[in-house]
Order: structure tokens, then C-alpha cells, then sequence
């Protein structure tokens, strides 16, 4: 009876074993979040005491679900740990912007904005710009600028710059 036991014992562990398995395997992909890099930072100055940070990364979707943007912020660290969030740009303020700063070059990617829908397993460079109350020569002496992209059922994706 007791080799009997153990045997069952064991097969039924091995069984729930496999169940777990399969249900952790089959929700691989149903994590709602986004992964990405920051690929290029510009600033600019609007006068002395405010300046302009654009800043163009790339993300990618892992998920099996669409990812729905609430909110993009840009949050300035600086060297000392201190957290600062600009104002974010719309895209068509964005593009009368590179019109009117030509040393910010070129305007390379679209701008990520509220109710834009990234889809399932979907990647994509985007752009953000954000105006600080800061002298352009903060911006320079950043510790790193972080972008936080905000999903409608609550989800917060960071992205940082290094």
C-alpha cells in the first residue's frame, strides 16, 4: 500500500506539474506592457529660462494584447536624483516647432500621443518632445530623461534614456 501511495503521490504532482506549466506557457504573451530604448536627444532653447527636450526612441509590444496610450509624459532626472516633468507637445505644435527651431534638425519620427493603439506584438520609433522651465543648460547636465507611457487600463511602461 505504501509503494502504492507514492506512486500516486507522484504521478499526481507530476500531473499538476503539467497543468501549471501550461497555463504559465499560454500566458506568456498577456502581459500588457511596452519595452523599449531611447534612440536620439535633442534640446533646444525657447528663451533663458525655458528650453525644449525631443527625444526619439523605439518601443516594441511584446504582448498578445493592444496597448492603448492614456498619457505620455517626459520626466528630467537630474544629476542629484531630483525628478522634473515637462509638458508634453502635441504633434501639430511639435511640427510648427521644428519650422521654427532649425537646431533641432530634422523631424525623423510621428509623435506619440493619447489614444494612439499599439498593437499586438507591434514595434515602432516614435518622437516625444516636452518644454522645461529650465535653462537649456540643465537639460545638458541631465543624469537621464524617462518616458512614461501610460496604458487606459492602468499599466505604466518607463523608458529610459540609459
Amino acid at each position: 500500500m505504501n509503494k502504492t501511495f507514492a506512486a500516486a503521490f507522484a504521478i499526481g504532482i507530476a500531473v499538476i506539474a503539467i497543468v501549471v506549466g501550461c497555463v504559465v506557457y499560454m500566458q506568456r504573451g498577456a502581459r500588457v506592457g511596452l519595452a523599449g530604448n531611447v534612440l536620439k536627444v535633442r534640446t533646444a532653447p525657447l528663451d533663458e529660462t525655458s528650453s525644449v527636450a525631443v527625444i526619439d526612441f523605439r518601443y516594441r509590444n511584446p504582448a498578445y494584447v493592444r496597448f492603448v496610450v492614456r498619457d505620455v509624459t517626459v520626466v528630467l532626472e537630474d544629476a542629484t536624483g531630483n525628478r522634473s516633468e515637462g509638458r508634453t507637445i502635441s504633434e501639430v505644435d511639435a511640427q510648427r516647432m521644428f519650422e521654427g527651431l532649425p537646431i533641432l534638425g530634422q523631424k525623423f519620427n510621428k509623435t506619440l500621443t493619447t489614444r494612439d493603439v499599439i498593437g499586438a506584438n507591434a514595434a515602432e520609433d516614435r518622437m516625444v518632445a516636452a518644454r522645461f522651465e529650465f535653462p537649456e543648460a540643465k537639460l545638458e547636465s541631465r543624469k537621464r530623461f524617462i518616458i512614461r507611457i501610460e496604458d487606459v487600463d492602468g499599466p505604466i511602461t518607463e523608458i529610459s534614456e540609459k
